[in-house]
């Protein structure tokens, strides 16, 4: 099979012919036919995120067809259209995973960072940790809903009960999550690049009311912000930005550092918090979701071998939605 392939060494993947794996107890055989290029995998390739599996493949937003399944899986048959995200293993006994906390886990494994991922045309995946996929979209549209969607569902739902979202960092999380707060009666408030009019426009039709700079203050106070970007210096300004008793929910698995700011922002009983990868339930209550309303997922595609220009896209900041490798 062919895959994209990175040595730890260098941020470029290389292409490598690799034989197919062969899944053994309790996993799935998967013929992927989409994998998404999430931001995490730029903090992999680029040494941000330390000690990944080397070899490794990435890639964390698998969609793609079951081929064969080992001994003990349920759930899943040949020929099953199944998605696979960050999760991939969680050893079930530490105290997070017995309190129901098993994006805490001790000892986790983590497609495509810990675990060989779906930059590949065959992959292997833990049928526990799989999920069904929502009929209506298409594999291209599906795969951003792996990871930019269930990260972003969970840094929304951390928000709680808030009225009015401030979204820093108008990316393939933002675009997502926008949605899903104007479904639940939410008004969302956009923050991108300083001039960045096409990303404000793209916001605007996926219906936020207002759209700015991310030096910019909302024309009202935020009861909540989600942090997308990865620049801790938007973590005090999103501080400025909420009301008293608001949450400022950085979304990230890496962020630059946070420069000091004054106590008095944080006063008031506002929150700093953070996402920390994702559980099970996570993805079925977001696939719910995404199956009753239909989201418009903005992508671009790229083969796999160009999988190194998707990255510099995303890294350089020329995408507005989602990249997405397919494999045919």
């Amino acid at each position: 099979m062919r895959a994209m392939l990175f040595d730890g060494a260098s941020p470029l993947l290389r292409e490598v012919e690799l034989p197919d794996p062969v899944p053994g107890e309790g996993e799935l055989l998967i013929d992927v036919r989409a994998c998404g290029v999430c931001r995490t995998d730029l903090h992999v390739v680029d040494g941000d995120l330390k000690h990944p599996k080397t070899p490794v493949i990435p890639g964390h937003e698998i969609v793609g067809t079951v081929a064969a399944i080992g001994r003990g899986v349920t759930g899943f048959e040949p020929g099953d259209r199944v998605g696979v995200p960050w999760l991939g293993h969680t050893c079930g006994h530490c105290r997070f995973c017995l309190r129901g906390r098993e994006n805490l886990c001790d000892t986790p494994g983590f497609t495509g960072y810990t675990i060989d991922g779906g930059y590949a045309e065959r992959t292997l995946a833990d049928a526990r940790y799989c999920l069904h996929l929502p009929r209506q979209y298409s594999d291209v549209e599906a795969a951003p809903l792996l990871c930019a969607g269930l990260i972003g569902y969970r840094t929304l739902a951390m928000a709680g009960d808030a009225e009015r979202i401030g979204i820093y960092g108008f990316g393939a999380a933002a675009h997502i999550v926008a949605q899903v707060a104007r479904h639940q009666g939410r008004t969302v408030y956009a923050f991108t690049r300083p001039g960045d009019v096409p990303a404000q426009q793209f916001a605007r039709r996926l219906g936020a009311v207002w759209t700015g700079g991310s030096d910019e203050p909302p024309p009202e106070a935020l009861d909540a912000a989600l942090l997308f970007a990865p620049v801790g210096a938007l973590v005090p300004l999103a501080l400025r930005a909420v009301t008293k008793g608001g949450t400022v929910v950085c979304g990230g698995i890496h962020m630059s550092d946070i420069p000091a700011f004054p106590y008095a922002w944080l006063w008031e009983e506002r929150r700093i918090m953070s996402v920390a990868n994702l559980t099970r339930e996570d993805g079925a209550a977001f696939m719910e979701i995404a199956a009753r309303h239909k989201l418009e997922i903005d992508t671009t595609a790229y083969p796999l071998a160009r999988a190194n220009e998707a990255l510099t896209d995303l890294r350089e900041g020329r995408l507005t939605g989602a990249a997405v490798l397919t494999m045919r």
